[in-house]
Protein backbone atom coordinates (compact mmCIF):
# COMPACT_ATOMS: atom_id res chain seq x y z
CA UNK A 1 0.00 0.00 0.00
CA UNK A 2 1.36 3.17 -0.88
CA UNK A 3 1.54 6.18 1.67
CA UNK A 4 1.40 9.41 1.25
CA UNK A 5 4.93 9.88 2.40
CA UNK A 6 5.75 7.15 -0.35
CA UNK A 7 4.21 9.37 -3.13
CA UNK A 8 5.84 12.38 -2.69
CA UNK A 9 9.51 10.66 -1.93
CA UNK A 10 8.66 9.00 -5.43
CA UNK A 11 8.17 12.49 -6.56
CA UNK A 12 10.69 13.89 -5.65
CA UNK A 13 13.20 11.23 -6.63
CA UNK A 14 10.99 11.55 -10.27
CA UNK A 15 11.90 15.53 -10.28
CA UNK A 16 15.49 14.76 -8.75
CA UNK A 17 16.28 12.65 -11.67
CA UNK A 18 14.98 14.95 -14.16
CA UNK A 19 17.12 17.51 -13.13
CA UNK A 20 20.50 15.55 -12.99
CA UNK A 21 19.50 14.37 -16.53
CA UNK A 22 18.95 17.60 -18.06
CA UNK A 23 22.40 18.95 -19.22
CA UNK A 24 23.60 22.54 -20.44
CA UNK A 25 26.39 21.93 -22.97
CA UNK A 26 27.15 25.38 -23.86
CA UNK A 27 25.96 28.49 -22.32
CA UNK A 28 27.59 31.96 -23.83
CA UNK A 29 26.40 35.45 -22.32
CA UNK A 30 29.09 37.25 -23.44
CA UNK A 31 29.66 38.50 -20.08
CA UNK A 32 33.12 39.55 -18.73
CA UNK A 33 35.84 37.38 -19.72
CA UNK A 34 34.44 36.14 -22.86
CA UNK A 35 37.80 36.37 -24.93
CA UNK A 36 39.16 33.19 -22.71
CA UNK A 37 36.42 31.00 -24.40
CA UNK A 38 36.85 31.95 -27.99
CA UNK A 39 39.20 31.28 -30.69
CA UNK A 40 39.44 34.04 -33.17
CA UNK A 41 40.06 31.69 -37.13
CA UNK A 42 43.39 33.01 -38.87
CA UNK A 43 42.19 31.08 -41.79
CA UNK A 44 41.95 34.48 -43.61
CA UNK A 45 44.56 38.06 -42.48
CA UNK A 46 41.45 40.46 -42.92
CA UNK A 47 38.65 39.23 -41.29
CA UNK A 48 36.59 41.55 -39.85
CA UNK A 49 36.71 42.95 -35.71
CA UNK A 50 34.38 41.53 -33.22
CA UNK A 51 33.30 44.34 -30.88
CA UNK A 52 31.85 43.92 -27.22
CA UNK A 53 29.53 45.84 -26.68
CA UNK A 54 25.56 46.21 -25.92
CA UNK A 55 24.57 48.63 -28.85
CA UNK A 56 23.53 52.03 -28.45
CA UNK A 57 19.92 50.90 -27.30
CA UNK A 58 19.39 47.68 -24.56
CA UNK A 59 17.04 46.47 -22.03
CA UNK A 60 20.16 46.15 -19.15
CA UNK A 61 23.66 47.44 -20.36
CA UNK A 62 25.55 44.74 -19.30
CA UNK A 63 23.52 41.95 -19.58
CA UNK A 64 22.54 42.66 -23.53
CA UNK A 65 26.26 42.93 -24.49
CA UNK A 66 27.41 40.71 -27.06
CA UNK A 67 29.46 40.30 -30.30
CA UNK A 68 28.73 43.12 -32.71
CA UNK A 69 30.48 42.79 -36.18
CA UNK A 70 32.03 46.34 -37.12
CA UNK A 71 33.87 46.41 -40.07
CA UNK A 72 31.81 46.58 -43.21
CA UNK A 73 31.98 44.47 -46.52
CA UNK A 74 33.77 41.79 -44.35
CA UNK A 75 34.12 38.02 -43.09
CA UNK A 76 33.68 37.14 -39.90
CA UNK A 77 35.07 33.39 -38.27
CA UNK A 78 35.26 33.33 -34.49
CA UNK A 79 34.61 29.93 -32.05
CA UNK A 80 34.40 28.61 -28.41
CA UNK A 81 34.24 24.85 -27.60
CA UNK A 82 31.66 23.54 -25.52
CA UNK A 83 32.06 22.31 -21.99
CA UNK A 84 31.25 18.61 -23.63
CA UNK A 85 30.24 17.46 -26.87
CA UNK A 86 26.17 17.54 -26.84
CA UNK A 87 24.21 15.20 -28.77
CA UNK A 88 21.05 14.87 -30.84
CA UNK A 89 18.65 12.31 -31.37
CA UNK A 90 19.28 10.62 -28.74
CA UNK A 91 17.22 9.90 -25.22
CA UNK A 92 17.21 14.31 -24.94
CA UNK A 93 16.07 17.12 -26.99
CA UNK A 94 18.27 19.32 -28.47
CA UNK A 95 17.90 22.72 -28.03
CA UNK A 96 20.05 25.71 -30.01
CA UNK A 97 19.00 29.05 -28.81
CA UNK A 98 20.60 32.51 -29.46
CA UNK A 99 19.80 36.03 -29.88
CA UNK A 100 20.56 38.76 -32.64
CA UNK A 101 19.82 42.17 -33.25
CA UNK A 102 20.55 44.40 -36.24
CA UNK A 103 20.91 47.90 -35.62
CA UNK A 104 22.74 48.70 -38.22
CA UNK A 105 19.01 48.26 -40.33
CA UNK A 106 21.05 45.16 -42.07
CA UNK A 107 20.73 45.52 -45.59
CA UNK A 108 23.20 42.04 -46.35
CA UNK A 109 24.47 39.57 -44.38
CA UNK A 110 24.54 36.42 -42.64
CA UNK A 111 23.53 36.36 -39.30
CA UNK A 112 23.48 32.78 -37.92
CA UNK A 113 25.51 30.29 -36.20
CA UNK A 114 27.58 26.83 -36.96
CA UNK A 115 28.16 24.06 -34.78
CA UNK A 116 31.09 21.80 -35.17
CA UNK A 117 32.19 18.22 -34.74
CA UNK A 118 35.02 17.24 -32.32
CA UNK A 119 38.71 18.03 -33.92
CA UNK A 120 37.50 21.02 -35.22
CA UNK A 121 40.65 22.99 -35.64
CA UNK A 122 40.06 26.45 -34.48
CA UNK A 123 42.20 28.19 -35.77
CA UNK A 124 41.55 27.42 -39.50
CA UNK A 125 37.83 28.07 -39.14
CA UNK A 126 36.31 28.90 -42.22
CA UNK A 127 33.57 29.01 -44.79
CA UNK A 128 34.19 25.56 -45.96
CA UNK A 129 34.74 24.16 -42.58
CA UNK A 130 32.64 20.69 -41.85
CA UNK A 131 29.77 21.50 -39.22
CA UNK A 132 27.07 19.51 -38.15
CA UNK A 133 23.62 22.39 -37.61
CA UNK A 134 24.21 25.52 -39.21
CA UNK A 135 20.95 27.84 -37.84
CA UNK A 136 20.17 31.46 -37.71
CA UNK A 137 18.83 34.21 -39.72
CA UNK A 138 20.49 35.64 -43.46
CA UNK A 139 19.41 38.47 -45.07
CA UNK A 140 20.25 40.18 -48.49
CA UNK A 141 17.92 42.97 -50.21
CA UNK A 142 14.34 41.87 -50.26
CA UNK A 143 14.86 38.35 -51.61
CA UNK A 144 16.32 36.34 -49.13
CA UNK A 145 14.98 37.15 -45.72
CA UNK A 146 15.31 33.46 -44.18
CA UNK A 147 15.79 31.02 -41.09
CA UNK A 148 18.14 28.87 -42.10
CA UNK A 149 18.47 25.39 -40.51
CA UNK A 150 21.06 23.22 -42.38
CA UNK A 151 22.18 19.63 -41.38
CA UNK A 152 25.19 17.68 -42.02
CA UNK A 153 24.47 14.12 -43.76
CA UNK A 154 27.46 12.03 -45.32
CA UNK A 155 29.02 14.87 -46.10
CA UNK A 156 26.73 17.28 -47.47
CA UNK A 157 24.70 20.39 -46.15
CA UNK A 158 20.97 19.69 -46.59
CA UNK A 159 18.75 22.68 -46.69
CA UNK A 160 15.54 22.98 -44.88
CA UNK A 161 12.91 22.54 -47.40
CA UNK A 162 10.65 25.15 -46.07
CA UNK A 163 10.97 28.98 -45.56
CA UNK A 164 10.56 30.24 -42.37
CA UNK A 165 11.00 34.66 -42.68
CA UNK A 166 13.64 35.77 -39.94
CA UNK A 167 12.81 39.21 -38.12
CA UNK A 168 14.43 42.24 -39.87
CA UNK A 169 14.04 45.03 -37.48
CA UNK A 170 16.57 46.61 -35.56
CA UNK A 171 15.87 45.29 -32.11
CA UNK A 172 16.90 41.86 -29.98
CA UNK A 173 15.30 38.47 -31.24
CA UNK A 174 15.56 35.04 -29.95
CA UNK A 175 16.13 32.30 -32.58
CA UNK A 176 15.19 28.59 -31.41
CA UNK A 177 15.85 25.25 -32.46
CA UNK A 178 14.67 21.61 -30.99
CA UNK A 179 15.71 18.86 -32.17
CA UNK A 180 13.81 15.40 -30.64
CA UNK A 181 14.61 12.07 -30.14
CA UNK A 182 11.91 11.18 -32.62
CA UNK A 183 12.95 13.15 -35.63
CA UNK A 184 10.46 15.91 -34.75
CA UNK A 185 11.69 19.22 -34.71
CA UNK A 186 10.60 22.71 -33.83
CA UNK A 187 11.71 26.67 -34.83
CA UNK A 188 11.00 29.24 -32.29
CA UNK A 189 11.27 33.22 -32.50
CA UNK A 190 11.00 35.00 -29.35
CA UNK A 191 9.86 31.69 -27.59
CA UNK A 192 6.91 31.10 -30.28
CA UNK A 193 6.81 28.59 -32.62
CA UNK A 194 6.63 29.48 -35.81
CA UNK A 195 7.51 25.95 -37.89
CA UNK A 196 7.76 22.07 -36.91
CA UNK A 197 7.87 19.12 -38.39
CA UNK A 198 9.41 16.03 -39.33
CA UNK A 199 13.26 15.28 -40.45
CA UNK A 200 12.25 13.15 -42.62
CA UNK A 201 9.70 14.92 -44.55
CA UNK A 202 11.72 18.45 -44.59
CA UNK A 203 15.08 17.56 -45.32
CA UNK A 204 16.35 15.30 -48.33
CA UNK A 205 18.30 13.00 -45.64
CA UNK A 206 16.86 9.80 -48.09
CA UNK A 207 15.95 9.48 -51.62
CA UNK A 208 12.57 9.04 -52.14
CA UNK A 209 10.67 5.41 -51.05
CA UNK A 210 9.17 5.57 -54.39
CA UNK A 211 10.15 6.66 -57.99
CA UNK A 212 8.49 6.57 -61.33
CA UNK A 213 8.77 3.35 -63.15
CA UNK A 214 11.61 3.90 -65.44
CA UNK A 215 10.37 1.37 -67.80
CA UNK A 216 7.02 2.29 -68.23
CA UNK A 217 5.87 3.89 -71.31
CA UNK A 218 2.70 6.13 -72.50
CA UNK A 219 0.39 3.53 -73.77
CA UNK A 220 0.21 4.36 -77.76
CA UNK A 221 -3.57 5.17 -77.56
CA UNK A 222 -3.47 7.61 -74.23
CA UNK A 223 -5.42 10.42 -74.97
CA UNK A 224 -3.91 14.14 -73.42
CA UNK A 225 -5.14 16.71 -75.24
CA UNK A 226 -7.67 18.27 -73.16
CA UNK A 227 -9.69 20.14 -75.54
CA UNK A 228 -10.55 19.27 -79.46
CA UNK A 229 -11.63 21.58 -81.94
CA UNK A 230 -15.74 21.65 -82.14
CA UNK A 231 -16.21 19.74 -85.12
CA UNK A 232 -19.84 21.64 -85.29
CA UNK A 233 -18.71 24.78 -85.64
CA UNK A 234 -18.99 26.36 -88.86
CA UNK A 235 -17.57 29.42 -90.24
CA UNK A 236 -20.21 32.22 -90.50
CA UNK A 237 -20.97 33.37 -94.03
CA UNK A 238 -20.60 36.81 -93.53
CA UNK A 239 -17.23 36.31 -91.87
CA UNK A 240 -14.59 36.87 -94.47
CA UNK A 241 -14.15 40.39 -94.93
CA UNK A 242 -11.40 42.29 -95.79
CA UNK A 243 -8.54 43.76 -93.31
CA UNK A 244 -8.12 47.05 -94.63
CA UNK A 245 -10.80 49.36 -97.13
CA UNK A 246 -10.77 52.44 -98.61
CA UNK A 247 -10.85 55.46 -96.81
CA UNK A 248 -14.96 56.51 -97.72
CA UNK A 249 -13.95 60.36 -96.90
CA UNK A 250 -10.63 60.59 -98.63
CA UNK A 251 -10.97 62.95 -101.51
CA UNK A 252 -8.50 62.94 -104.61
CA UNK A 253 -6.04 65.56 -104.46
CA UNK A 254 -6.93 69.08 -106.72
CA UNK A 255 -3.60 68.96 -108.18
CA UNK A 256 -3.31 65.20 -108.87
CA UNK A 257 -2.03 64.52 -112.50
CA UNK A 258 -3.19 60.90 -113.85
CA UNK A 259 -1.10 60.75 -116.55
CA UNK A 260 1.98 62.19 -114.33
CA UNK A 261 1.00 60.38 -110.96
CA UNK A 262 -0.84 57.44 -111.90
CA UNK A 263 -4.88 56.54 -111.70
CA UNK A 264 -5.54 57.92 -107.92
CA UNK A 265 -6.73 55.63 -105.09
CA UNK A 266 -8.16 56.07 -101.98
CA UNK A 267 -6.08 55.31 -98.55
CA UNK A 268 -6.60 52.13 -97.25
CA UNK A 269 -7.66 52.01 -93.26
CA UNK A 270 -8.59 49.26 -90.65
CA UNK A 271 -12.32 47.98 -91.49
CA UNK A 272 -14.34 47.88 -88.67
CA UNK A 273 -16.23 44.80 -89.72
CA UNK A 274 -12.85 42.58 -90.04
CA UNK A 275 -12.99 40.51 -86.88
CA UNK A 276 -9.75 38.33 -87.67
CA UNK A 277 -8.48 35.06 -88.90
CA UNK A 278 -11.82 32.03 -88.17
CA UNK A 279 -10.97 29.53 -85.87
CA UNK A 280 -13.39 27.50 -84.46
CA UNK A 281 -14.26 27.22 -81.03
CA UNK A 282 -12.50 24.18 -78.59
CA UNK A 283 -14.37 21.96 -76.60
CA UNK A 284 -13.41 19.66 -74.22
CA UNK A 285 -12.05 16.38 -75.30
CA UNK A 286 -14.56 13.56 -74.16
CA UNK A 287 -11.15 10.82 -74.84
CA UNK A 288 -8.90 13.57 -72.74
CA UNK A 289 -7.57 10.76 -70.06
CA UNK A 290 -5.37 13.18 -67.67
CA UNK A 291 -1.79 14.05 -68.48
CA UNK A 292 -0.12 10.49 -68.10
CA UNK A 293 2.21 9.50 -65.70
CA UNK A 294 4.92 6.75 -64.91
CA UNK A 295 3.45 4.86 -62.01
CA UNK A 296 5.09 4.79 -58.82
CA UNK A 297 7.22 1.70 -58.02
CA UNK A 298 9.60 1.18 -54.82
CA UNK A 299 12.97 2.77 -55.20
CA UNK A 300 15.73 -0.01 -55.12
CA UNK A 301 18.29 2.79 -53.76
CA UNK A 302 16.08 3.79 -50.79
CA UNK A 303 17.08 2.48 -47.37
CA UNK A 304 15.91 3.87 -44.02
CA UNK A 305 18.13 5.13 -42.02
CA UNK A 306 17.10 6.40 -38.22
CA UNK A 307 20.60 7.97 -37.83
CA UNK A 308 19.41 11.13 -39.35
CA UNK A 309 19.93 13.95 -37.32
CA UNK A 310 21.90 12.01 -34.79
CA UNK A 311 24.95 13.54 -33.36
CA UNK A 312 26.76 12.78 -30.29
CA UNK A 313 30.18 14.92 -31.34
CA UNK A 314 28.77 18.38 -31.56
CA UNK A 315 31.57 20.39 -29.42
CA UNK A 316 32.02 24.04 -31.05
CA UNK A 317 29.76 27.13 -31.78
CA UNK A 318 31.29 29.23 -34.22
CA UNK A 319 30.23 32.94 -35.80
CA UNK A 320 31.32 32.47 -39.69
CA UNK A 321 29.81 34.73 -41.97
CA UNK A 322 29.93 37.85 -44.09
CA UNK A 323 28.78 40.87 -43.96
CA UNK A 324 28.12 44.00 -45.92
CA UNK A 325 26.91 46.69 -43.71
CA UNK A 326 28.38 45.75 -40.09
CA UNK A 327 26.32 45.85 -36.71
CA UNK A 328 24.79 42.64 -35.59
CA UNK A 329 25.30 41.68 -32.24
CA UNK A 330 25.23 38.24 -31.21
CA UNK A 331 24.20 37.27 -27.64
CA UNK A 332 22.81 34.72 -25.40
CA UNK A 333 24.18 31.35 -27.22
CA UNK A 334 22.89 28.39 -25.47
CA UNK A 335 23.26 24.81 -26.02
CA UNK A 336 21.00 22.25 -23.97
CA UNK A 337 18.94 19.16 -23.41
CA UNK A 338 16.69 21.29 -21.25
CA UNK A 339 13.72 22.76 -23.24
CA UNK A 340 12.41 24.08 -19.76
CA UNK A 341 15.66 26.03 -19.42
CA UNK A 342 15.81 27.19 -22.82
CA UNK A 343 12.36 28.75 -22.57
CA UNK A 344 13.03 30.55 -19.47
CA UNK A 345 15.96 31.84 -20.64
CA UNK A 346 13.92 32.98 -23.96
CA UNK A 347 11.66 34.54 -21.29
CA UNK A 348 14.31 36.55 -20.15
CA UNK A 349 15.43 38.09 -23.27
CA UNK A 350 12.32 38.67 -23.98
CA UNK A 351 11.05 40.82 -21.20
CA UNK A 352 14.59 42.55 -21.60
CA UNK A 353 13.84 43.53 -24.82
CA UNK A 354 10.31 45.78 -24.07
CA UNK A 355 12.51 47.82 -22.47
CA UNK A 356 14.97 48.44 -25.51
CA UNK A 357 12.43 48.91 -27.42
CA UNK A 358 11.28 52.00 -25.36
CA UNK A 359 15.00 52.98 -25.47
CA UNK A 360 15.11 52.45 -29.12
CA UNK A 361 11.74 54.53 -29.58
CA UNK A 362 13.00 57.12 -27.45
CA UNK A 363 15.73 58.06 -29.44
CA UNK A 364 14.18 57.96 -33.07
CA UNK A 365 11.71 60.11 -31.19
CA UNK A 366 14.55 62.27 -30.34
CA UNK A 367 16.33 61.77 -33.77
CA UNK A 368 13.33 62.86 -36.07
CA UNK A 369 12.70 66.01 -33.70
CA UNK A 370 16.11 66.83 -33.88
CA UNK A 371 15.70 66.22 -37.93
CA UNK A 372 12.61 68.53 -38.10
CA UNK A 373 14.89 71.63 -36.13
CA UNK A 374 17.49 71.34 -38.31
CA UNK A 375 14.78 71.48 -41.09
CA UNK A 376 12.92 74.63 -39.86
CA UNK A 377 16.21 76.08 -38.93
CA UNK A 378 17.52 75.87 -42.91
CA UNK A 379 14.28 76.90 -43.79
CA UNK A 380 14.10 80.09 -41.94
CA UNK A 381 17.67 80.66 -42.43
CA UNK A 382 17.17 80.53 -46.56
CA UNK A 383 14.09 82.89 -46.33
CA UNK A 384 16.43 85.65 -44.04
CA UNK A 385 18.69 85.13 -46.69
CA UNK A 386 15.89 85.75 -49.47
CA UNK A 387 14.85 88.64 -47.53
CA UNK A 388 18.24 90.26 -47.38
CA UNK A 389 18.40 90.25 -51.26
CA UNK A 390 14.98 92.03 -52.16
CA UNK A 391 15.59 95.22 -50.85
CA UNK A 392 18.80 95.19 -52.15
CA UNK A 393 17.13 94.24 -56.09
CA UNK A 394 14.30 96.77 -55.09
CA UNK A 395 16.65 99.45 -54.72
CA UNK A 396 18.69 98.66 -57.98
CA UNK A 397 15.76 98.63 -59.75
CA UNK A 398 14.82 102.01 -58.01
CA UNK A 399 18.33 103.65 -59.32
CA UNK A 400 17.41 101.93 -62.78
CA UNK A 401 13.57 103.73 -62.98
CA UNK A 402 15.50 107.20 -61.77
CA UNK A 403 17.86 107.30 -64.58
CA UNK A 404 15.72 106.90 -67.07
Amino acid sequence: MFTSKTVILAALFACFAAIVSAETFFYEPFHAGWESRWVQSKAKTDYGVFKWTAGDWYGDAEEDKGLQTSQDARHYSISARFDKPATSRQDKPLVIQFSTKHPQNIDCGGAYLKFLPTGANQENFKDDTEYRIMFGPDICGSATRRVHFIFNYKGKNLLWKKTLPCEVDQLTHVYTAIVNPDATYEVQIDGVKKESGNLYDDWDFLPPKQIPDPEAKKPADWVDEKEIVDPEDKKPEDWDVPKYIADENAKKPEDWNDEEDGEWEAPKVPNPEYKGEWKAKMIPNPAYKGEWSAPLIDNPEYAHDESVGKYDDIEYAGIEIWQVKAGTIFDNILVTNDVEEAKAKAQEIVERAKGEKEMFDKIESEKRQKEEEERKKREEEEKAKQAETKPAETEEAKSEHDEL
